[in-house]
């Protein structure tokens, strides 16, 4: 994804820890308001939490799939042209030729769809020239593959965004450790959205939406309840610490690399 700009080298970045309920016009309301939320505080990128529309598991998938475009993806692109923000709408239970998917989509600020992402579903053809930021997305389990992001990060890819729900057990041990290796390794801003914590769900989220800069830091943290967290990305930050520390260009290329197989028909 280009976020479309030529001269911004900084900007805001909202990230919506939702409390998701069973019933889906609820959670697409509350969805819309917390990105208008956003959106007053001077965020220009918000991203929502993994399966933001439905309880989270495969088990309710065929109660709440839809197709996109469909309700939940209507409110989206509705939600980013009202505000004028570039929304990555966290993942919906999408339903396509019979088959179900774990599906993020995101929208421009004109209300547009610009990609579709399925989770565990490694696209990198989506990412146009940067002009802005280029962003890369993942859902949830992606984010434990490097070669993913290693991948966003060859295409150019500042700012990485996982929406996710890691569990009670997962979510203490992994959650942060990953994101910031994620961050550190290849250098980018990496970006997690949770729902919000709910003792009574059959799957309980840890929670802790998190951004992490490229020096591995924790730049902005939630609790387990439903808030949203802001950071400010820093492009000409990300630049100076590539320059510093040049793994890209220092890079044995000779020796080891990482390939898409999709590349050829990129």
């Amino acid at each position: 994804i280009s976020l479309l700009s030529k001269t911004r080298v900084e900007f805001r970045l909202a990230v919506v820890q939702l409390q998701v309920s069973s019933v889906k016009p609820d959670n697409l309301s509350r969805a819309r308001r917390l990105v208008t939320e956003a959106a007053r505080q001077g965020s220009q990128v918000v991203l929502l939490p993994e399966c933001f529309n439905s309880p989270y598991g495969t088990s309710f998938f065929s109660e709440y799939a839809e197709n996109i475009p469909g309700e939940s993806s209507q409110v989206l692109s509705e939600a980013a042209r009202e505000n004028k923000v570039y929304l990555v709408g966290g993942s919906i239970p999408e339903e396509d030729g019979g088959k179900f998917y774990n599906t993020c989509t995101v929208f421009g600020p004109d209300g547009n769809l610009i990609v579709k992402h399925r989770k565990v579903s490694i696209d990198i053809t989506c990412l146009k020239p940067v002009t802005f930021c280029k962003v890369g997305v993942g859902i949830c389990y992606d984010m434990r593959f490097a070669e993913l992001a290693q991948l966003y990060s060859r295409k150019g890819c500042q700012l990485l965004v996982y929406p996710g729900a890691f569990n009670m057990t997962t979510g203490p041990a992994h959650w942060e450790l990953l994101q910031r290796g994620r961050a550190l390794d290849n250098q980018v801003y990496v970006a997690t959205a949770s729902p919000a914590r709910d003792e009574t769900a059959s799957y309980v989220a840890w929670g802790h939406s998190t951004v992490v800069n490229p020096w591995g830091e924790v730049i902005s943290k939630a609790g387990a309840e439903e808030t949203v967290i802001y950071a400010d990305i820093d492009l000409q930050y990300l630049a100076d610490i590539r320059q510093q520390i040049p793994i890209t260009t220092q890079r044995r290329d000779d020796l080891y690399t990482v390939t898409s197989v999709q590349e050829g028909s990129s």
